[in-house]
C-alpha cells in the first residue's frame, strides 16, 4: 500500500476483535465436561485456557484478556501500520491472540516495508523490550517507542529520546485510536461477523482500505479549501 520513500514516519499498533464465537463454544479439547446446553453456564469456576480449551464455533479465536481486571473473550488482534504525516494504514494483518502478538506482527510488517533510507516505527509502551528494540534496529528502523520505567529500565534511552521526530512521534501516534474506532463502529469490526483467520483478515483490511478512502477524501477536502 506504499512505495519506496527517502523518509517514512510510522506507527505500529493493535486492536482487540471479538470472535463471532460464544464462550459456551470454548470447550476441552480431549472431550471432557459440559457440553453447555441452552441453559447450562457450568463452565464457571473451570479453569479454561487455550492450551486445553477451543471453541466449537471458531477454533482460531484464542481467549484473551485485553487487560488486567477485564473480561477474557474469544477474540483475534488486529494490527496495523498507520503513516504519521496523513494518517493511513499502509499495512494490516491479524493473528490469533496472545501475549506476544503484537511485537511479532510489528517486527513483521517492518521486514515487510520496501526498500527506503530511512524510518521511524513508533509504538506504545508493550514494545519496551530489550529484543524488540534490537530487532529493529537491526533492520535500520529507528524505534520510536514509548519509555516503560515502571520498576524497570527503559531499552530507549536518551540518543532516541534527544531527537525531536521522537517528540512528534509521540504525539502523533494517538491518532490511529481514530482509526480503530470508525473501523470498529463504522467498519462494525468490534465484533467480526466472518470465523476463521484468513477470513477475518480479508475483512479487516477490507474494512482498513475503506478507511484510508475516507481519509483520502478528508486530506483532499483541506487541500483545496
Amino acid at each position: 500500500m506504499c512505495g519506496p520513500v527517502s523518509l517514512l514516519s510510522l506507527f505500529q499498533r493493535s486492536t482487540l476483535l471479538e470472535a463471532w464465537a460464544g464462550q459456551k463454544s470454548f470447550r476441552r479439547k480431549d472431550g471432557k465436561g459440559g457440553p453447555y446446553g441452552p441453559r447450562q453456564a457450568n463452565f464457571h469456576g473451570e479453569k479454561r485456557r487455550n492450551d486445553t480449551h477451543q471453541s466449537t464455533t471458531d477454533p482460531e479465536a484464542r481467549l484473551y484478556r485485553k487487560s488486567k481486571g477485564s473480561e477474557a473473550k474469544l477474540s483475534y488482534l488486529g494490527h496495523v501500520l498507520m503513516e504519521n504525516r496523513n494518517g493511513l494504514l499502509v499495512q494490516t494483518m491479524v493473528t490469533e491472540a496472545n501475549g506476544t502478538a503484537e511485537r511479532d506482527a510489528a517486527m513483521l510488517m517492518a521486514e515487510r516495508l520496501p526498500g527506503m533510507k530511512r524510518v521511524t516505527l513508533g509504538a506504545d509502551k508493550n514494545y519496551d523490550t530489550k529484543e524488540f528494540v534490537r530487532e529493529l534496529r537491526r533492520m535500520n528502523v529507528t524505534p520510536h517507542v514509548a519509555q516503560n520505567n515502571t520498576n524497570r529500565a527503559s531499552a530507549i534511552d536518551q540518543r532516541t529520546t534527544q531527537h525531536a521526530g521522537y517528540v512528534i512521534s509521540q504525539r502523533e501516534r494517538k491518532r490511529v485510536e481514530e482509526s480503530f474506532g470508525w473501523m470498529k463502529i463504522i467498519g462494525m469490526l468490534k465484533k467480526v461477523k466472518l470465523r476463521g483467520l484468513d477470513k477475518v483478515g480479508w475483512l479487516f483490511t477490507f474494512v482498513a482500505a475503506a478507511y484510508n478512502l475516507r481519509r483520502l477524501q478528508k486530506l483532499q477536502a483541506q487541500a483545496t479549501a
